[in-house]
């Protein structure tokens, strides 16, 4: 299942815990904030905490967002 179909269905399933679905949608929120990011910079916990809370409503913290990012960051070379 691809990335953006985990995170819809992540929002959507009532039956997930919350500490699943923060996962879940933080990877969604750190692979956006990198591809957002300009060539030649790094995208910030920041980025990912306010891209989280933007887009899907889920407010992240900053250890989540560094986790996310290091998960996004390799795959997006």
């Amino acid at each position: 299942m691809t990335l953006w179909r985990q995170v819809l269905a992540a929002l959507n399933d009532s039956t997930l815990d919350d500490a699943a679905r923060e996962r879940i949608v933080a990877r969604g929120a750190a692979q956006l904030a990198v591809r957002r990011t300009p060539d030649g910079q790094q995208a910030a916990p920041e980025a990912v905490i306010a891209t989280a809370a933007e887009e899907f409503g889920i407010l992240l913290d900053a250890g989540q967002a560094r986790t996310a990012l290091r998960q996004a960051a390799p795959r997006l070379g």
